[in-house]
């Protein structure tokens, strides 16, 4: 099984909806484009939350020193992003691919996140509530059906918020994977917690 962890904007939770996955079904690790941040990756984020031994995580096929859109920080890195340069790692294990920012944060003058998103891929939609993320979170669930791409489902992400919601689960009607609370801390034991609490609806995808 291939997920593609997306969200519904910049710092929603996927990194930590990144993580949570790989350790529930002990899958890889890959994220194709990496900017800014590069002494404290997402990359290196997940390996120190994750405890399996199984779990391979990938290097980025882009690794940019600015933190801002890809297809800016590549520009001042000196080079353009090539999809055709973005090549899925092999692996015979469950593969986690997380995406940058929204799903149509540009990588370069055409292409956008949403491009790098494969046929076989499953998405995986992370969403935080704040004033307007109703409307960017069922902006994004639309945007992936309209092109037929096949979404696994939503995890909220933070202080739970019923009316948002249930809303969303209504007008979407995607599949409820689970919450992950607004935690004092995250570490390689509230990890596993919440691992072991979204398995179950993670082998059924």
């Amino acid at each position: 099984m291939k997920i593609f962890v997306t969200g519904i904007g910049t710092d929603v939770g996927k990194t930590i909806a990144s993580a949570i996955i790989v350790e529930s079904l002990e899958a890889d690790y890959w994220k194709p484009i990496q900017a800014g941040d590069l002494e404290n990756s997402d990359t290196i984020k997940v390996k120190s939350y994750v405890s399996n031994s199984k779990t391979v995580f990938h290097n980025n096929s882009y690794a940019l020193k600015t933190p801002a859109s890809p297809h800016y920080a590549a520009e001042l890195d000196g080079v353009t992003i090539d999809l055709n340069k973005i090549t899925e790692p092999e692996t015979n294990n469950h593969l986690v691919v997380e995406g940058a920012g929204g799903v149509f944060v540009p990588i370069n003058n055409t292409d956008c996140v949403i491009d790098l998103i494969q046929s076989d891929y499953k998405v995986v939609v992370v969403s935080r509530h704040y004033l307007g993320s109703i409307n960017h979170t069922l902006m994004t669930i639309e945007s992936l059906k309209n092109r037929n791409i096949t979404i696994a489902g939503i995890v909220f992400s933070g202080e739970e918020n019923k009316a948002t919601e249930s809303i969303i689960l209504a007008k979407t009607g995607v599949n409820f994977i689970g919450r992950i609370e607004q935690e004092p801390y995250f570490d390689q034991n509230v990890i596993k917690e919440y691992a072991a609490m979204f398995r179950e609806r993670l082998l059924e995808l």
